[in-house]
């Protein structure tokens, strides 16, 4: 009974671990798509609720309508884009950001967002640049950041040297974490990707680079080689080595001379 239970414990971890990757993007892309949702369909707000919504204006929104806010919102965003490369487009989005950011309490939220995605922009070279090591939360402890750029002339005149701004983010989520300013020469850089970097840190060191690599399975150890003979595949083994003979010189009674006699060691 124990070794079925045991058994059952087993296969049931080991489906668990299978289903459970699946399981869970599938809710997260479910629950996104469900937020952006809400918002795109407010883009049909100028039409008929019967139109809409099931029940007869009554129930929750009609997924075929959904799909049409969805695609609306689309290319909403395109024709945004395209008249963001204009002069003309260019001054209105200027325009834009002062007004927003005169508005009390939205003024906050909208620079800080505004601020955060100028540097991870894909052009900005103030997003995450190389994967490095440094000395936190003291010396001797290591932990693993990212470079996020180099400090201006004044604040490294202020700081006697070259400063860099690392960010070491938390682990699982790493949305938050820690900004250092420290000198170059206290960081270690590292030969790894910035999304080796972010795998390493989400699967709390479980995901090395090898093994993003070679799709989660570690490389096996190299196998030591042996010495084959020529007849088989038996293993040559060395044979032991002769002792030397040991000489013995003894005078030889009556001659003047003396005689070596060798007398070997092996009986």
């Amino acid at each position: 009974m124990k070794t079925f239970l045991h058994r059952w414990r087993a296969n049931f971890l080991t489906g668990l671990a299978i289903i459970l990757p699946a399981v869970v993007s599938l809710a997260v892309v479910r629950w996104l798509l469900g937020t952006i949702a809400n918002i795109t369909d407010l883009l049909l707000v100028f039409l008929p609720g019967q139109w809409t919504h099931q029940n007869e204006g009554l129930g929750p929104f009609k997924w075929q309508w959904s799909l049409i806010a969805l695609l609306l919102a689309m290319i909403s965003i395109a024709l945004i884009g395209q008249f963001a490369r204009y002069y003309i487009g260019k001054k209105v989005i200027r325009a834009v950001d002062r007004l927003m950011l005169r508005v009390p309490l939205l003024n906050k939220i909208y620079g800080t967002i505004k601020q955060v995605n100028e540097a991870f922009s894909s052009g900005n070279k103030s997003s995450f640049q190389q994967v490095v090591l440094v000395d936190f939360p003291q010396p001797g402890q290591k932990a693993m950041g990212f470079i996020t750029g180099e400090q201006p002339r004044d604040l490294s005149a202020a700081t006697s040297g070259k400063t860099v701004s690392v960010f070491v983010p938390t682990t699982p989520n790493p949305t938050g974490g820690f900004l250092l300013l420290l000198p170059e020469s206290a960081v270690t850089r590292l030969d790894m990707s910035v999304a080796d970097g972010i795998k390493f840190i989400i699967s709390l060191g479980a995901i090395t680079p090898e093994m993003a690599a070679s799709g989660g399975i570690p490389p096996s150890p190299p196998v030591p080689a042996t010495a084959q003979s020529p007849i088989g595949s038996e293993t040559v083994r060395n044979a032991p080595e002769a002792r030397p003979a040991i000489t013995d010189v003894r005078r030889i009674p009556g001659s003047s001379s003396a005689s070596p006699q060798v007398h070997s060691s092996h009986d």
